[in-house]
């Protein structure tokens, strides 16, 4: 989840919603390319293939397991590639019924998935429930029921360069002032490498705009995000805008539209700053850098709320669509929730196990990972109502508007206008 430039891309998707509910508009993308693909021992049930679509990093490390099922239920198991705009080409291709019987993906797609009937709930028993972290079961239940089997989890946390700053830093305060301090004795470039550009980066930020006070959704009776509850206009978001106004280029320089998602983790790694806010994704440059360091939770405000980073979950999903669904549960259910898929999966591409026992097992050569779940243990699943899609680019705006020294009430009342116009269409 290194992304999160998401603005218009995550807009088309609010977009398609409606599209795929009934307007004559087509679109077309990319077909999945060549894939790894199991044969059968026999004829199955239905037409006899199962077919999951995944990205790059997921096709090789599923094939044998996919091989693996396939002879047991006498099916054919296609693996097949699918690297560019992945929700909506699997959007498309359900409504066309081209898709696939399982799909890949992150668990926010869920409520845009479910509202244009795409995928099922997934059936998991209560042990099998048990053997996934709290947070990564909470990401994929919508509406109270669970729709994927998952499989990692990610979050941010502060990456600290261990030789510049020894201790982890109490609060945000502490944090910029030591930045401070090793920018004015010429031993940093950059007081604080998180990125924000020209657009905003809401997906970074919110741990401090959520510290401040901020908040985006109100909730609902059972605690999930309200999309009749928009808050990026209320005294208290706009309070949190004021603090990052103070973290900007006219106040202490921590936040700057100068650092941004190509450079910011080069930066730390060339030892440019001694805090860096990032995931997983950051370490295997960190490491080729050379730098010592560790991985905290983003500290708070001073007498602020928790800094509640966003945590993502990636998942596999049930096509509604599929030609064997029955197969495709079974799979989803019962080979997904295996401890060996698990850490395939995570050699393959190393985000944390959500299966405990594939975590316990990871963090003896792995102990980022399990710093980096520590660090995420009060966060915030992503939220995976249709409505967040109406959320980034307005916040990014106003996040970049109030970083230059803009006046937080106008930007928080933009965004939360621009907010509403979107749902409102």
């Amino acid at each position: 989840m290194r992304m999160r430039a998401l603005g218009t891309a995550a807009l088309a998707t609010l977009a398609f919603a409606a599209t795929a509910c009934g307007n004559s508009q087509s679109a077309s993308p990319a077909a999945p390319s060549a894939s790894a693909s199991a044969p059968a021992a026999t004829t199955g049930a239905g037409s006899g293939t199962l077919v999951i679509w995944a990205d790059p990093s997921r096709v090789k490390p599923l094939k044998p397991f996919a091989d693996q099922f396939g002879t047991e239920n006498g099916v054919t198991v296609e693996v097949k590639e699918i690297s560019k705009d992945n929700q909506m080409t699997f959007l498309t291709a359900s409504q066309q019924g081209s898709g696939p019987d399982i799909m890949i993906g992150a668990h926010d797609w869920i409520g845009n998935l479910v509202q244009n009937g795409a995928i099922d709930p997934v059936t998991l028993t209560a042990e099998q429930k048990a053997a996934f972290s709290e947070k990564a079961v909470q990401a994929v239940t919508f509406n109270g029921q669970i729709y994927g089997a998952p499989y990692a989890v990610e979050n941010i946390a502060l990456i600290r360069n261990t030789k510049l700053a020894p201790e982890a830093p109490a609060t945000i305060e502490d944090m910029i002032d030591k930045g401070k301090e090793l920018k004015a004795a010429g031993k940093v470039k950059e007081v604080l490498c998180l990125p924000v550009g020209q657009k905003g980066d809401a997906f970074h930020v919110y741990p401090l705009f959520a510290s401040g006070g901020g908040a985006l959704f109100g909730a609902t009776p059972s605690g999930d995000p309200d999309p009749k509850q928009v808050l990026l206009g209320a005294p208290d978001s706009v309070k949190a805008f004021e603090k990052l106004k103070a973290l900007g280029e006219k106040g202490d320089g921590a936040l700057r539209t100068s650092i941004t998602n190509e450079n910011y983790i080069v930066n730390f790694a060339a030892g440019k700053c001694a805090y860096l806010v990032s995931g997983p994704w950051a370490i295997s440059e960190v490491k080729k850098g050379g730098i010592s360091y560790d991985i905290t939770a983003v500290p708070a405000f001073k007498d602020g709320k928790p800094a509640t980073p966003f945590v993502g979950v990636q998942s596999f999903f049930v096509a509604s669509k599929g030609k064997n669904k029955a197969l495709a549960q079974e799979f989803v259910a019962n080979y997904v929730t295996n401890k060996d898929v698990a850490k395939a999966l995570y050699e393959a591409d190393p985000r944390p196990p959500a299966l405990t026992a594939a975590l316990q097992e990871v963090q003896a050569s792995d102990p980022d990972a399990v710093k980096f779940m520590d660090a995420g243990k009060e966060g915030m699943p992503m939220p995976a109502i249709p409505e967040m899609a109406a959320i980034w680019e307005p916040f990014g705006i106003a996040e970049t508007a109030v970083v230059k020294g803009g006046d937080a009430a106008k930007a928080a009342a933009a965004a939360q206008k621009a907010i509403d116009g979107a749902l409102k269409n």
